[in-house]
């Protein structure tokens, strides 16, 4: 082995090392920013309704104290939290809702996104009934399904799906699109079938798109079902939101609406953990290569 061989073989981990340090110092910086601008943005929003500046009034606009204790009396009085039970039912109830849509509008979307993708035919065959259908207001849509099928929960998980369906379809149906020609074009000279073609090939080519529309899928699957569970419901967030809203409660409808954007804030970290499990085989982009 030579001098210059030895001296590159040293070099590499310190170099390695001085990357990680500056990375977790750029994650700090972006942290204490993050909660730098809450405690801006809270303070801000207390002060002004305590003081009625600029004509916030808490009765309307609420008070980040007066949420805070909505919320810790939701999260204490068990079956008493709400009127419909306890608060954690209403959140189970939701996460569920919006869990089944959120999967079964993925399932279709990538099935007929991918399906589509590939045959050119098919695709402008169901253009305009594409179009059509995604035209359709969502809370139309969600009135439909009320009518259709009563006030239990199937109505509003399937609201959910529609929402997570357009999305993931899209981005499935122009993931196909995008794969390489050459590959696909190598892979046929050298025998593959069209089932190995589309293992092989064409879903991990289209997976990236994939996995990037299921960030805004989930808070998709969120959104319909808390606005079917607003139209109509049994239980659910978007009930407890209705209520509060009926009582003229802002503090209440802030405090739910502040659970739900923790739940998306959840589910976008198992989502971000699942698609570097999945794409670990991605080299990094050129904006990641830049951040590190």
């Amino acid at each position: 082995m030579s001098a210059d061989t030895l001296a590159s073989t040293s070099v590499q981990p310190a170099t390695k090392r001085r990357g990680l340090s500056i990375r977790r110092k750029r994650k700090l910086k972006i942290h204490a920013a993050q909660i730098g601008f809450a405690v801006v943005m809270l303070g801000g929003w207390q002060l002004f309704a305590t003081n009625k500046w600029l004509g916030v009034d808490p009765f309307t606009y609420g008070k980040p104290t007066l949420i805070w204790d909505s919320l810790y009396a939701y999260f204490t009085k068990g079956d008493q939290a709400t009127e419909f039970g306890s608060y954690w039912l209403q959140i189970e109830t939701t996460l569920r809702e919006a869990g089944l849509g959120f999967l079964l509008g993925t399932t279709v979307g990538v099935v007929l996104g991918v399906l589509l993708g590939m045959n050119r035919f098919l695709a402008e065959v169901m253009d305009p009934y594409i179009k059509i259908f995604n035209s359709i207001p969502r809370i139309v849509l969600g009135e439909i399904f009320l009518v259709a099928l009563g006030l239990g929960e199937l109505p509003h998980l399937l609201l959910a799906a529609v929402l997570v369906f357009f999305v993931v379809f899209f981005n499935a149906f122009q993931g196909v699109r995008e794969v390489d020609r050459n590959i696909l074009a190598n892979a046929k000279v050298l025998g593959a079938k069209r089932l190995a073609i589309v293992r092989h090939v064409i879903l991990p080519s289209a997976l990236t798109w994939i996995i990037a529309s299921l960030h805004s899928a989930f808070g998709f699957a969120l959104t319909g079902a808390i606005v079917g569970e607003v139209i109509g419901a049994q239980r659910g967030l978007g009930l407890v939101i209705a209520t509060d809203q009926g009582k003229f409660d802002s503090n209440g409808v802030y405090a739910t609406m502040l659970v739900i954007a923790v739940l998306a804030l959840v589910a976008e970290w198992i989502i971000t953990q699942v698609e570097h499990r999945l794409l670990s085989w991605r080299p990094p982009s050129p904006s990641e290569t830049a951040s590190i």
